[in-house]
């Protein structure tokens, strides 16, 4: 699973990656956790734009909100069929802004050593994301996103057996257009990033509490 990450990237570079029709206003953060507001870039008709999204879906059909605490993730192999994610993976697509991710090894019974991983050349990327609107019994509506996981590939399966769907910028238009419903097509973008391309070095384990949220979370060990 992906269950934080981080994204300091300057808005003016976002917008100029990503193509947005204008800067975002986005605070720095270094330990994003679920339940917390993420920033998602979407097709409107105006354009690619950037809205906070609350990490964790909540499928329209919900009836409480807290459903969303458990699906901070959703598996590309079966998020195309499964009854909480299929209609948004058909509909309401959406790129996960973040410039790392960490996931967790496992050292022994009672231990786990945090990794961060990135990009080589430390640009920001987009995680594939799905997005949905829930009414709740008071009439608000709350906009929610998931990230979607793949198998790992070779720099990441020494740490963990998941990662997060990192979308190369050639599959942005792709992804975000709401009139692509061919599951084949989308499907065959969620392959895992080439490792290359990617890096990966332990970290301080006080990313392990969210309320901690520097930038010496993101620092190598030693």
């Amino acid at each position: 699973m992906c269950g934080r990450f981080s994204l300091s990237t300057p808005p003016e570079q976002i917008a100029r990656q990503f193509r947005l029709t204008t800067t975002p206003s986005v605070t720095p953060h270094y330990n994003i956790a679920p339940t917390q507001n993420v920033s998602a870039i979407r097709t409107t008709d105006a354009g690619r734009q950037l809205a906070a999204l609350r990490w964790g879906l909540i499928p329209a059909w919900a009836d409480d909100a807290k459903i969303g605490n458990r699906m901070i993730n959703a598996r590309s192999e079966t998020a195309a069929t499964s009854p909480a994610f299929r209609r948004a993976f058909r509909e309401r697509r959406c790129l996960i802004v973040a410039d790392g991710f960490f996931e967790w090894q496992k050292v022994d019974a009672k231990t786990k050593q945090p990794f961060f991983i990135r990009l080589e050349d430390d640009a920001p990327f987009g995680f594939a994301g799905l997005w949905e609107a829930w009414r709740g019994p008071d009439g608000a509506v709350v906009e929610s996103c998931t990230i979607l996981t793949t198998t790992p590939n070779e720099l990441v399966s020494a740490v963990h057996d998941r990662m997060p769907v990192l979308l190369p910028p050639t599959a942005y238009d792709t992804w975000l257009d709401p009139q692509q419903n061919d599951v084949a097509t989308l499907q065959a973008l969620l392959a895992p990033y080439p490792a290359e391309e990617m890096m990966a070095y332990p970290v301080t384990t006080l990313v392990n509490s969210p309320r901690n949220d520097g930038a010496e979370l993101v620092a190598p060990l030693g």
